[in-house]
């Protein structure tokens, strides 16, 4: 697989112990370029960054650390994007501390296409991970790629939407990309490097670090255009993600619960600091329209996609009536399995169309 000819110059440079993302972001705008940087002398590279980064800088990174790098891309799902590339995430070139390169694995064009963080508690309500799912799906379906961070609850019920719907999900991870963490989510993982994508600013190897997650969170709002927070508690690490979103210019929104729960009370909280309150999809749309006009060449399946499901739901309310009906007679009369319905049903509740009764019987109201 080909790479860019300074790609062992950008990783000499980033995988130097004790040189930070900072005082690389420096150097490049003071040389230039990698190669550059780590052909001066360090006399000169004290003009710009401390003695002791300089002498590192001079003495290079661990050649094994490269090696590793070079034969892990070989893998031709695995790359390493530069501030230098092409593919590099556009919004993230707008916060104020870009990664210099990002470990990737998975579908690059995901890269160019608008996108939706979808955050939220790791010990979600039940209730919680339906609206996670559900919402990620209906604006995967309308053009968003939703991007979250892979942690249990929330995040894994997003990726899983997205990942249903036509713009798929990308997953941003606090380790080195030959980690998975949490080691439950090993098949999310593999669905996501198959059919979306996952990045890491993190060398491989980097195990799970609390600290190393926080700095996680501003990328996933950084590459967003809006970051959407299904439940919080008050002392949530998604609140970090909205607080890093709103400094970084995105749309924060947020949905309500009922106001006896303590994973309502995050959401509600940014309610009142002025996130958009979110009852159905079309809140979310309305929010980020003016960007839904610039979609990239995924427009036209997104737009197929969510014809077909139109049409599919359309199918269902006929054979709904506008009788109290349960799941099983549903299956029974579209010959649909349980886990389509209620997908499906979810669906339709959520853009206003149908009611859920006691008992598990769902109305037509539309």
């Amino acid at each position: 697989m080909k790479h860019a000819p300074d790609l062992e110059a950008w990783l000499n440079l980033n995988l130097i112990d004790g040189v930070g993302g900072e005082s690389i972001r420096k150097l490049l705008i003071a040389f230039g370029n990698p190669a550059t940087v780590l052909s001066a002398h360090p006399s000169v590279l004290e003009r710009i960054v401390k003695k002791p980064v300089a002498q590192r800088i001079a003495q290079g990174a661990d050649r094994n650390k490269i090696a590793t790098v070079m034969r892990w891309l070989e893998n031709p799902f695995n790359a390493v994007i530069t501030l230098a590339d092409p593919d590099y995430p556009s919004q993230l070139l707008n916060i104020d501390a870009p990664p210099p390169l990002l470990y990737f694995k998975g579908r690059r064009e995901l890269l160019r296409q608008p996108a939706l963080a979808v955050v939220g508690s790791r010990n979600a309500t039940p209730q919680g991970l339906s609206n996670a799912e559900a919402f990620s799906e209906a604006a995967s379906n309308a053009g968003l790629c939703i991007i979250s961070g892979m942690a249990l609850g929330i995040d894994t019920a997003a990726h899983h939407g997205g990942l249903r719907g036509a713009a798929a999900s990308i997953a941003v991870v606090g380790t080195g990309l030959d980690i998975v963490y949490p080691a439950k989510n090993h098949p999310l993982a593999h669905k996501l490097a198959k059919e979306g994508a996952l990045i890491s600013e993190f060398p491989l190897g980097t195990p799970a670090i609390g600290r190393n997650f926080p700095r996680r969170n501003r990328i996933i709002s950084g590459m967003s255009h809006g970051c959407l927070v299904v439940e919080a508690a008050l002392q949530s690490g998604s609140l970090i993600t909205a607080r890093q979103a709103l400094e970084q210019g995105r749309e924060v929104m947020a949905i309500p619960g009922s106001i006896h729960s303590p994973l309502s009370k995050g959401c509600h909280a940014l309610i009142k600091q002025g996130a958009k309150l979110v009852e159905n999809t079309q809140d979310i749309l309305d929010e980020l329209n003016h960007l839904l006009l610039a979609r990239n060449e995924n427009t036209v399946a997104a737009k197929e996609f969510t014809a077909r499901k139109s049409t599919e739901n359309a199918i269902l309310l006929k054979h709904l009536g506008y009788d109290a009906v349960d799941i099983d007679t549903l299956c029974s009369r579209s010959g649909l399995t349980a886990e389509v319905v209620s997908a499906m049903l979810l669906t339709l509740e959520l853009d206003g169309q149908i009611s859920s009764l006691p008992g598990g019987c769902y109305q037509r109201i539309q």
